[in-house]
């Protein structure tokens, strides 16, 4: 057997060695941006925030997510615990018009700043 094959072998089974499989990171939550506040004309309802679910488009959609939790994550300036990232827990309560729209209650009201950006609606507590 010529050299030229075997150093070809065990190039290749080095190669097999250290080829690893990458696992693709799972989401345990879906993702939904925050709209705003409920509102008419004139008043405005901070205890009701509406959030738009991602891939949810009608009212019927909607009645999985009745009930589960709903986290805004956000990264705040100073350090406690370790961290720079905060999290506001609430709970989404009902649907919102036609469109896929649910209404959220929070332990405290989402600030105005939050409007527009990402929160993560969990698949728990979960009747399954």
């Amino acid at each position: 057997m010529p050299e030229g094959t075997s150093k070809m072998k065990t190039a290749a089974s080095a190669s097999k060695k250290f080829s690893v499989k990458r696992k693709t990171p799972t989401r345990l939550y879906a993702r939904g941006v925050i709209l705003g506040y409920k509102r008419s004309k004139s008043n405005c309802y901070a205890t009701c925030t509406l959030v738009k679910i991602e891939g949810v488009r009608t009212r019927e959609d909607t009645q999985c997510y009745l009930g589960k939790r709903i986290a805004y994550v956000y990264k705040a300036k100073t350090e406690i615990r370790n961290s720079k990232y905060r999290v506001m827990w609430g709970k989404v309560c009902r649907a919102h018009g036609n469109s896929g729209v649910v209404r959220t209650r929070w332990r405290k009201n989402i600030p105005p700043r939050a409007f527009g950006a990402q929160c993560r609606v969990m698949l728990y507590p979960s009747s399954i």
